[in-house]
């Protein structure tokens, strides 16, 4: 089965998707770099020159080419990508979908100048700008994030242990 992570950008679905995915054994595919490769781009560049539509359409093609391989494996959604169109009911679909949920606070605590930087929608913010940019984010796709099949707040715990608590919660399902 393919387990797709959803949540908010810097929510740990690429960091935490690795550990989880070295944990059960799978093959884990970052959607943002798996576009990045297709497209001979960087996430800013699409969204620069191709537009949102296009790199929301590149998503949803990365998804739905990754899930025709037909191999288990754990998968890091983009932000945005199960608010676009019907992405959230195709990944429930095709998938086990896992909601990683953090604070704006933390998220922003755990970003790198790096992980600012190359979020074309981050950069050039103060904190308190980000914060409230996150914020009004957060509550706009809140309702796309809670269809997930699985809901993990992060914010208390450490990475590690959010893996367990997603590894208790797969075993409880079979």
């Amino acid at each position: 089965m393919t387990l797709y992570l959803v949540g908010y950008a810097g929510s740990g679905k690429s960091s935490l998707g690795k550990r989880l995915a070295r944990r059960l054994r799978l093959r884990f595919v970052d959607t943002d770099k798996f576009v990045e490769l297709s497209e001979g781009a960087s996430v800013a560049d699409i969204f620069h020159y191709g537009g949102e539509e296009y790199f929301r359409r590149t998503e949803r093609n990365a998804v739905e080419s990754l899930y025709s391989e037909g191999e288990n494996m754990v998968v890091a959604t983009g932000g945005g990508l199960p608010t676009w169109g019907d992405n959230m009911e195709w990944l429930n679909d095709h998938g086990l979908t896992i909601y990683l949920r953090r604070s704006p606070e933390q998220i922003l605590s755990r970003m790198s100048a790096y992980g600012r930087e190359k979020r074309p929608m981050f950069r050039g913010k103060s904190d308190e700008e980000l914060l409230a940019f996150m914020r009004a984010q957060m509550t706009e796709r809140e309702n796309f994030y809670a269809k997930a099949h699985i809901s993990v707040d992060c914010t208390p715990i450490s990475d590690d242990e959010a893996v367990e608590v997603i590894v208790k919660e797969l075993i409880a399902r079979l």
